[in-house]
């Protein structure tokens, strides 16, 4: 595998040109970048112009990372040259979260192999239900193809994501690329950092992922209760006190859950993901120093086995949320995963508004939020 990382800036132009060179159907380029870019769509054609065989993904964010370097306004894009691989890059559209366990079993169908390895999915961030969509993949797919990826990001505002589509930015989009062929080899790693507190409450009426009761009670009016001034920063707030939720009597890890709006009329709150009923629920809260200590658990079980100087695109998907509560340590956690990375390695990555990976070794893939995820593909 041969890969080289860009960034792009309006008033900068590329850090260096897309490398021509590199063009192949084998090709695979990530390009992570804020939400302003939808209204500038120059530096997609000219990533297409230089690489017009290569498979291209990508999607608006709330920080784009590239390298050990976390920044706003700008592209982080990745170019990695398999050897051995074979590259099909799917996509559908989804436009109300209903349609999300469909989407996510069309792309599977749309992707069937028998040597299909890999999945890396990328998503709209606002018109989806994270949890359904990857339900809906996982289920078609056959056993053993581990699936990675994230929902797209418009920093902390919440109005409106694009994913690439022809490579240009659209909104109600996701997009797929399958990796295929016995010499890929495909490893992830996920960790919180975030603790439980407060009362464990069961939730008592929810639709999907708008939750309207905890132990009967309107979950708002409780959720304000806890939050005291801050509940007069909601949405924003929210995410830096999520929910843990977990099946009644789970004895596994808990699913972090993260607030995507509120509605102050019908007093509910909703989602990125599913809230079933039944499901007991806790408030959870974290420090700099274990969310940090995460990153470094996400990026040793991503390499556990792989050696240090395997070749090797690294892609790392964290939450908004945890950049708003490490403020200017934020990119901390960005710069143990370079540092961790196998030396010939290129790691780019975006914060996210939902986190798609395993949850743990030989775990399903779940969406996650308020969690750092490591994807690392390389080749024998």
């Amino acid at each position: 595998m041969k890969s080289q990382v860009l960034t792009y800036r309006l008033a900068e132009g590329w850090s260096t040109a897309p490398p021509a060179h590199m063009d192949s159907p084998q090709t695979l380029v990530l390009a992570f970048g804020s939400s302003s870019f939808a209204e500038h769509p120059a530096p997609f054609q000219a990533l297409r112009a230089a690489l017009p065989h290569a498979v291209i993904l990508g999607c608006s964010t709330s920080g784009e990372i590239s390298g050990g370097a976390l920044s706003d306004e700008s592209l982080s894009v990745a170019v990695a040259q398999f050897e051995h691989t074979r590259l099909r890059r799917v996509e559908t559209a989804v436009k109300e979260a209903a349609a999300s366990a469909a989407a996510g079993a069309e792309l599977a169908a749309l992707l069937a192999g028998d040597d299909l390895r890999a999945v890396f999915i990328l998503s709209e961030g606002l018109a989806v239900n994270g949890a359904t969509l990857v339900a809906g993949l996982v289920a078609a797919l056959p056993p053993g193809v581990q699936v990675t990826g994230g929902l797209a990001g418009d920093g902390a505002a919440f109005s409106k994501t694009w994913v690439l589509s022809q490579d240009l930015p659209q909104r109600h989009i996701v997009s797929a690329v399958g990796l295929y062929g016995d010499r890929l080899r495909a490893h992830s790693g996920c960790d919180g950092g975030w603790m439980d507190f407060g009362p464990q409450r069961r939730i008592t009426k929810s639709v999907g992922p708008v939750l309207h009761e905890l132990d009967g009670k309107p979950a708002l009016d409780l959720y304000k209760d806890y939050l005291g001034k801050l509940a007069a920063e909601l949405p924003g707030s929210a995410l830096l006190f999520p929910l843990s939720i977990r099946a009644p009597g789970g004895t596994g890890r808990p699913l972090v859950r993260t607030i995507l709006g509120i509605d102050d009329a019908a007093r509910t709150m909703t989602f990125a993901g599913d809230m079933p009923e039944g499901h007991e629920a806790r408030l959870m809260r974290t420090t700099d120093d274990s969310l940090i200590g995460s990153a470094a658990q996400a990026m040793s079980q991503a390499t556990e086995g792989l050696g240090n100087t395997a070749a090797s695109l690294v892609i790392s998907v964290s939450c908004v949320g945890r950049r708003l509560m490490l403020g200017e340590r934020a990119e901390e956690e960005v710069e143990i995963i370079a540092e961790r990375a196998p030396v010939s390695s290129a790691h780019v990555g975006f914060y996210s508004y939902g986190e798609i990976a395993p949850a743990g070794a030989g775990g399903a893939c779940v969406l996650h939020n308020q969690t750092m995820t490591v994807t690392v593909f390389s080749e024998d």
